[in-house]
């Protein structure tokens, strides 16, 4: 079993959302990535989503697409993030780490040798953004032959059927993307996504992450009130890039940002844990 669940069990016992943050790794420079690692957790993340620079990102925004050319300028490679993940575990066992990233780096490594070896550095599940389920049933096997879980996404087009097929494949949790588009790209209507939502529990006992358009305390806390986890990306590595010449300060910056979300999901739970009393 991967970390994925047992993480998801202890924040339902306590009645808390998880926050998952997203950062590429490599940006700005490799370096910066495990510290900044630590630092989110220490600031309230429960899960770590890890992006692997790619050269074509083609779901992400701008925001995103210069943090993936930032990193690959120091030749961030899959098997150097790979190394960022097993130097993280060096000091912390516990926490999740979910790559994200695209399918290309994974073929070229092989999945069974790719599968191997994010087991071997500690990783806990993968998102491949251009897999789709119905291709993807050698790299699921392979995954889970690891104890890997491969994390799916969905989309707000996304009809009954298909929510059947990503759900039935998923593991560790569903990645819902509330946004139609890259990332980044627009506002978020949290009325949408909460009636999504629920036509997806419908379909799988897994956790719902919501991500895509989360940007400020206020929006993660309307997220909070419907799902299992808020996932922001953009306005994180936003942040990043603002510090790129002075990295000294980014893991402040990312923190104190983090922080500011934790406090608002923890709010709206213990407001709800009022309200049911």
């Amino acid at each position: 079993m991967s970390r994925i669940g047992p993480c998801f069990e202890r924040l339902q016992r306590d009645g808390r959302t998880a926050l998952i943050p997203y950062i590429t790794a490599g940006d700005p420079e490799p370096k910066v990535t495990v510290p900044l690692m630590h630092s989110m957790v220490e600031a309230g993340a429960d899960i770590i989503e890890l992006g692997v620079p790619f050269s074509d990102p083609m779901a992400e925004g701008p925001i995103i697409q210069h943090a993936c050319e930032r990193a690959l300028r120091h030749h961030t490679s899959l098997n150097q993030v790979m190394e960022m993940v097993k130097a993280f575990r060096a000091d912390d066992d516990t926490t999740p780490v979910v790559l994200m990233g695209y399918l290309n780096p994974v073929e070229v490594k092989g999945y069974e040798a790719f599968a191997q070896d994010a087991a071997s550095v500690g990783v806990d599940g993968v998102i491949i953004v251009d897999l789709p389920p119905e291709e993807a049933g050698e790299y699921v096997a392979f995954l889970n032959a690891q104890q890997i879980d491969p994390v799916f996404l969905l989309a707000p087009t996304s009809g009954d059927e298909r929510i059947h097929k990503i759900c039935a494949t998923s593991g560790g949790f569903v990645y819902y993307v509330s946004l139609r588009g890259v990332t980044g790209a627009a506002h978020l209507d949290t009325q949408e996504a909460a009636a999504k939502v629920e036509i997806i529990r419908r379909a799988t006992k897994l956790p719902v992450g919501v991500g895509f358009g989360i940007s400020d305390a206020q929006s993660a806390a309307q997220v909070a009130q419907f799902a299992d986890a808020v996932i922001v990306g953009s306005a994180i590595v936003k942040r990043i890039a603002a510090r790129v010449d002075a990295t000294d300060k980014i893991n402040a910056e990312v923190s104190g940002f983090l922080k500011e979300l934790r406090h608002a999901l923890d709010d709206i739970t213990t407001d709800q844990a009022v309200t049911t009393a």
